[in-house]
């Protein structure tokens, strides 16, 4: 089952069309503390196992070469993305558009009148009417004890608009696959190729029957701390489940590219928190599942008894 693991704009739920172009940053601040340089090389990119759906083209497995560049150790959080918006006045798609796409299950009660309808196809996913950035479960909701967590109901235009605040960038799809895996040649996770080694819970993934049970303590889902779980072998975390990534590459003819899986992913529904694992969307739409993390070029390293000019 593929199952509709991003639902975008063209889904029906929403309301209204994109009407103009995000506004120039007004201000920027320093790059990231979180950010890991990384040495780039050659790695195998794809999946090595022909688990994936054939229309997401994850394979055949094939080498791929990545300059260095350095990379966001995390996804983006609710208390940087605040800090962009304070600084910027920036407004997310979602806050344009007048609505998103929030999990059935993570609703908020005061949400319900704000509902307006299903996905076909995927009736777990409501378009909810003032579900944003700051009120991921619709109105109602807020960010409260949650300032460590990945922002969501981020579209790719609010992702390039923080990037652009920041000095930074997305990163492209190749990097992305080759940091995720953190060093490890054709292993299903960032960790390795058991789900759960020794019984360890090793990512943010559904637990229980998807969509109508989670048998997470007190029947609880949704997005974990950025810094929840072990990271992979270079010091990334979260690189398969908690949120989908935006990365720069397009799919097909303009939508966009998604990496990680997210809280929602499940062997019965979405095998897509594989670290070969990729999805779409438009780059307009916005989820309370969706997220990323910045990049940025680096130089390469000076050959031995040289130092860079």
């Amino acid at each position: 089952m593929s199952g509709c693991c991003a639902p975008g704009r063209a889904c029906g739920g929403e309301a209204g069309p994109f009407t103009g172009l995000l506004p120039p940053p007004r201000a920027r601040r320093a790059a990231h503390p979180t950010l890991v340089e990384l040495p780039g090389g050659t790695f195998l990119r794809g999946d090595a196992f022909d688990e994936g759906y054939h229309a997401d083209h994850e394979g055949p497995v094939r080498e791929v070469s990545v300059a260095p560049f350095a990379i966001d150790a995390t996804a983006v959080t609710n208390a940087q993305y605040a800090a962009f918006v304070e600084a910027t006045g920036h407004r997310t798609d979602a806050e344009r558009f007048g609505s998103s796409y929030v999990f059935h299950l993570l609703l908020h009660p005061a949400a319900k009148r704000h509902v307006l309808g299903r996905v076909p196809g995927a009736p777990w996913w409501l378009g909810v009417t003032g579900a944003s950035w700051h009120a991921p479960e619709g109105p109602g909701s807020d960010l409260d004890g949650r300032a460590d967590h990945p922002v969501v109901h981020v579209s790719h235009h609010d992702a390039l608009a923080y990037c652009a605040w920041a000095g930074l960038r997305l990163p492209t799809e190749d990097e992305w696959e080759y940091a995720a895996r953190g060093g490890l040649e054709g292993a299903r996770y960032p960790w390795g190729n058991d789900f759960t080694p020794g019984g360890r819970e090793m990512c943010n993934t559904w637990r229980g029957h998807f969509p109508h049970r989670s048998d997470r303590p007190g029947g609880s889902t949704g997005t974990m701390p950025v810094t929840a779980y072990e990271p992979n072998g270079f010091g990334l975390y979260n690189t398969s489940g908690n949120v989908w990534e935006w990365v720069q590459d397009t799919h097909g003819t303009g939508e966009r590219v998604i990496r990680g899986g997210s809280y929602l992913c499940h062997a019965s529904y979405c095998n897509r928190y594989r670290v070969a694992a990729r999805s779409h969307n438009t780059p307009d739409s916005s989820t309370g599942h969706g997220g990323f993390r910045c990049a940025r070029d680096t130089e390469p390293a000076a050959p031995e008894g040289r130092t860079a000019p």
